[in-house]
């Protein structure tokens, strides 16, 4: 069950990146994208992904694929949004430097946006990652047949604490190990950016 959770959570986490890095740093940089796009994610952003549940059964049916469109949606959110800031915060010097040096607005966004962005994704992904993983459980919870979700609510029809209590220990185990792979990834593609402390 604990299995079946991190692979439905992986797979949301993955997609949530694939669309919400590009995207927010997209919209950080380039005002016509922002324009386009910054109106509907503000709208999107404060909606919880539990309120999407109904829609989603409605929309994809049961199985995995409503659990997986919830997870994209609670961490494409945070993703996009630090993207968005890195984005919007790259150090203006650096910025001059590279159009003295001939750097047209392509090269600059690849070689100083996205490089001086690194660090506010990382802090996003810090945050997907557990809203991705607290909403696979929540999903599982309404409508599944398998998952750490599903085992807590069978526990509760069965009047089982046991089984309420294993399902709670494997989420948060579950949590530990997804934060610190991603504090140990974010340790190695940063590691320029460490204080030396």
């Amino acid at each position: 069950h604990a299995w079946t959770s991190i692979q439905e959570a992986f797979i949301g986490y993955v997609l949530s990146l694939v669309v919400g890095i590009p995207l927010g740093l997209a919209m950080g940089w380039f005002n016509v994208v922002e324009g386009l796009f910054r109106p509907i994610f503000e709208l999107i952003r404060p909606i919880p992904p539990i309120a999407w549940i109904p829609i989603s059964i409605i929309w994809f049916g049961l199985g995995e694929t409503p659990k997986i469109f919830l997870i994209t949606l609670a961490a494409f959110a945070n993703t996009t949004l630090n993207a968005m800031t890195g984005a919007e915060n790259v150090d203006i010097t650096t910025i001059n430097a590279a159009k003295m040096l001939g750097a047209n607005e392509f090269q600059i966004f690849t070689t100083v946006v996205i490089p001086a962005s690194v660090p506010s994704i990382f802090a996003g992904l810090q945050v997907g990652i557990s809203c991705a993983w607290a909403s696979v459980v929540a999903a599982e919870m309404v409508k599944a047949s398998n998952g750490l979700g599903w085992i807590i609510q069978a526990g509760m029809d069965n009047n089982n604490m046991t089984q309420i209590l294993s399902g709670i220990i494997m989420i948060g185990l579950g949590g530990f190990v997804l934060t610190y792979i991603m504090r140990t990834i974010e340790g190695v593609a940063c590691r320029w950016n460490k204080s030396g402390r």
